[in-house]
């Protein structure tokens, strides 16, 4: 869906042409999203949208050809368009903000964060949605906040997520997020034309300047919310609200579960925040999940009271239903630029948290196998690292990259220091992936009959 907003006589949709295909921009090729060292972004955009580069699709709705190169280059007007996303509320979402470009609001950029951020309003004020431009993220060439300069595509604040790739991981999230239950508010992936709120980074001296090329961000419903999970404290959030998002962070290894992204909502607006009333709290900011390989994560929650108690029947349940394999069929669909080493990491931490759950794990001793820890002041892999280190010491062919992983290996059972950023399933060939979860789940049901035999000493042991 697009939308060209014109100020005289408002906005109006792309006509269809009689001989219209469904297309879409998500199987873009992914070299045409990263800078060339001579080229720029608005000319790296404009080969984006170039007709050789759109594979056809047929989950989104109808661009026709005629559109993207002619009225798109001429037009002057403000536009607004999906690349990922679908759905009511997705489509909702980007006709309200359409609508707000056509009352002539411009977008409020935020000045918390690393990264540009735009707030957009609707005609009475409210805030509406949140729009992260891909080349304004931390690092980016044309971040505002002076932490730019680098070319979509390098290593990012977290080195397993590339430059210019937290828009698609936060569309991500949304879809992960099955029936709501952590809350995640619509977002999609999208493409503002013409729209000068934003900024592009001024070669001559490094100063910013009004930006009318295309830009792609990511867009979420904005949260109505008086506070942040770091202002009130655990204790004013529900059981079931820390479980629900706990789940999805372990699914997708979230790295940056803080305080500050959980957002405090309350249902009865004639409460306030000092009564004892348990609150709901809403997860955003996603952009920082499904790494390319393994990495440390980082769980507010992991500490908090509420993820100690047992996961509730409801709760089990859901994540019985889970099926790691087809959400990655639905990110491999939906999200077709998130790299296949990703995914991966994604049906691994859900093979993990659905084993896990089976054999009577809480929310906070799951989040500790997947962290890892400090001693001596090194850091130290994680006990699901070592797990995988394992597994896939025990199927990669020697010769190929077994020799940093039998090192590894190694180190770790002595305890010592292990450089474990490397743990990438990208490598492994089909047959070596399916190899290593068959392998991987094997040693899962092992760890956890060794924790429960454990389990029941202690409380053997505890009884006298």
């Amino acid at each position: 869906m697009a939308v060209t907003i014109d100020r005289l006589s408002g906005f109006k949709p792309f006509s269809r042409s009689q001989r219209c295909k469904l297309q879409s921009y998500g199987h873009l090729d992914p070299n045409i999203l990263e800078l060339s060292q001579t080229g720029t972004l608005s000319h790296s955009f404009e080969l984006a949208f170039r007709a050789d580069n759109i594979h056809r699709s047929f989950s989104t709705p109808c661009l026709p050809l005629s559109t993207l190169l002619g009225e798109e280059l001429t037009s002057h007007h403000p536009r607004i368009e999906i690349v990922r996303g679908s759905g009511a509320p997705v489509h909702a979402l980007v006709v309200e903000v359409a609508i707000a470009m056509a009352s002539g609001a411009q977008p409020v950029p935020l000045p918390s964060g690393l990264g540009g951020a735009y707030v957009f309003r609707n005609p009475n004020g409210n805030s509406i949605a949140v729009a992260k431009p891909v080349d304004e993220e931390p690092l980016a060439l044309n971040n505002p906040k002076g932490l730019g300069g680098q070319m979509l595509g390098q290593p990012g604040l977290k080195k397993s997520i590339r430059i210019g790739e937290t828009g698609i991981r936060e569309s991500a999230a949304y879809l992960l997020d099955h029936g709501g239950l952590a809350g995640v508010p619509p977002t999609a992936l999208v493409k503002f034309s013409h729209a000068a709120a934003f900024f592009v980074a001024n070669n001559n001296d490094a100063a910013t300047v009004p930006c009318y090329k295309p830009k792609i961000a990511s867009l979420q419903r904005f949260v109505g919310h008086a506070f942040d999970a770091g202002e009130l404290g655990p204790s004013f959030f529900s059981v079931s609200s820390v479980h629900q998002i706990g789940i999805l962070d372990i699914r997708i290894l979230n790295l940056d579960r803080h305080a500050g992204n959980m957002l405090v909502v309350k249902h009865d607006l004639k409460s306030n925040y000092v009564d004892g009333v348990t609150r709901d709290l809403v997860p955003i900011d996603h952009g920082f999940c499904l790494p390319d390989w393994l990495d440390d994560p980082y769980f507010e929650w992991l500490h908090w009271p509420q993820a100690s108690i047992p996961f509730s029947d409801s709760e089990l349940e859901y994540i019985s239903k889970i099926d790691p394999f087809k959400d990655a069929e639905i990110l491999r669909t939906e999200l077709p630029l998130l790299r296949e080493c990703s995914i991966r990491v994604l049906i691994v931490c859900t093979i993990l948290l659905k084993n896990a759950t089976a054999a009577g794990l809480c929310l906070a001793e799951i989040g500790q196998m997947m962290t890892r820890k400090f001693r001596g002041g090194e850091e130290l892999p994680s006990e699901m690292e070592k797990i995988c280190l394992k597994v896939k010491a025990s199927i990669t062919p020697r010769g190929s990259n077994s020799n940093i992983i039998e090192n590894c290996r190694e180190e770790t059972e002595q305890g010592s220091k292990c450089e474990v950023g490397g743990i990438s399933f990208g490598d492994l060939n089909q047959g070596e992936w399916e190899a290593f979860l068959d392998v991987f789940i094997e040693l899962l049901h092992g760890v956890f009959e060794e924790k429960r035999v454990q389990k029941q000493m202690l409380e053997h042991h505890g009884s006298y």
